[in-house]
């Protein structure tokens, strides 16, 4: 008889686990690492730094995973389909047509709450989430990548950043294609700045289709432990990045 599986179960300041004792594929969640713990900017930074992230639901303890095999949009790989070609050319030539970083971080947090990605809509993204990651956004470590049309924010995604490593959290949209522009940004971002790798999480048909893909979890580790440590990002965007995927 297989022994039962374990969790560890985690002290505010505690260390975590090693990553390669998270839930295997084909136990009851795989991937799951540990429980308890805090949701602090310190927790979350050294979370982030060793691929751990925050999943839960209502009613749940603070659970924390790091997935095996690992979803990561390598941006080099990024597929931009012909629709979504001709809604970024908008984006590149009309003036009422305008992405945006870090404006609107609580609001962008706010609608992803109400349209998770990861459930059933509202599960996921707590208020005790939403209130980390603004104090995670303060600290330098969070950002969003706004959708703006006519002064509205119809769209977006936020998303981790320590040094050069990028870890997306949820995206929203309010219009068709509102969620892949704010993407499309993001990687026309990091194909600027020299970014590789964006970290999806887990697996998701809508993420495969524009390119995302399953890598070793060792591979990610790997990849993070290098660009963790590099210099810091300057989030901002220039409508000049759009050539990074509209001139290719």
């Amino acid at each position: 008889m297989n022994a039962p599986f374990t969790l560890t179960w985690l002290e505010p300041g505690m260390a975590f686990p090693d990553a390669a004792s998270a839930w295997p594929v084909g136990s009851p969640a795989p991937g799951l690492l540990a429980a308890g713990g805090a949701l602090d900017i310190a927790s979350l930074h050294n979370a982030y730094q060793h691929g751990i992230f925050p999943w839960y639901n209502e009613g749940q303890p603070i659970l924390w995973w790091c997935p095996d095999p690992r979803m990561v949009l390598d941006v080099a790989q990024f597929r931009l389909h012909r629709s979504l070609r001709k809604t970024l050319q908008k984006f590149r030539s009309c003036t009422d047509h305008i992405v945006r970083f870090d404006s609107a971080f609580d609001q962008v947090t706010d609608a992803c709450a109400h349209s998770a990605r990861r459930g059933p809509p509202g599960t996921w993204i707590q208020p005790e989430m939403r209130d980390a990651y603004s104090d995670l956004h303060r600290a330098g470590y969070a950002h969003s990548v706004e959708t703006w049309i006519d002064g509205e924010l119809v769209g977006g995604l936020y998303c981790v950043a320590i040094g050069h490593a990028v870890f997306g959290e949820s995206m929203f949209t309010r219009r068709s294609d509102a969620s892949k522009t704010a993407l499309a940004a993001l990687v026309a971002f990091c194909r600027q700045h020299h970014v590789k790798r964006i970290d999806c999480q887990q697996n998701t048909a809508h993420l495969a289709s524009l390119g995302a893909q399953e890598i070793p979890r060792s591979t990610f580790l790997r990849h993070i432990a290098e660009t963790t440590q590099e210099t810091p990002l300057h989030w901002h965007f220039d409508p000049l990045y759009w050539n990074h995927l509209l001139t290719s």
